[in-house]
């Protein structure tokens, strides 16, 4: 599974839409998702503390279009493959790739961590 950040208005807008065609999409090709192990540091670097953030869990099986995982921005503002790697959805996210939806809730400092159930796959049985 693979994980994409959003607002609760931007979910409505996308379920409206059937489908989620953030900026990024028209501005570099692609929207960007996380894995359960890096969702925590794009979710603190651009929505710290904000209430109402939710991580849709993405079955990239369910996409017609393209995933590749690409390095993501280091602290100079360019890739840095030597960090984290990040998958990319190079079209728009159809909800019905969507599995789950989880709220997202900061950390008192407003920082993030994975939510139960995310952040390590449910244990067999």
């Amino acid at each position: 599974m693979i994980l994409h950040l959003c607002s609760r208005g931007e979910l409505e807008a996308a379920r409206r839409d059937g489908a989620r065609r953030p900026p990024s999409l028209a501005e570099v090709g692609f929207v960007h998702c996380s894995d359960p192990g890096t969702v925590h540091l794009p979710a603190s670097r651009l929505f710290a503390g904000r209430a109402d953030v939710v991580v849709l869990v993405v079955d990239p099986a369910r996409l017609d279009v393209p995933v590749r995982w690409e390095p993501g921005v280091g602290p100079g503002g360019g890739e840095d493959p030597r960090g984290p790697w990040f998958p990319h959805v190079y079209g728009p996210l159809p909800l019905d790739a969507v599995v789950a939806v989880h709220d997202l809730v900061p950390e008192p400092d407003g920082t993030f961590r994975p939510p139960p159930g995310v952040a390590s796959p449910p244990a067999p049985g």
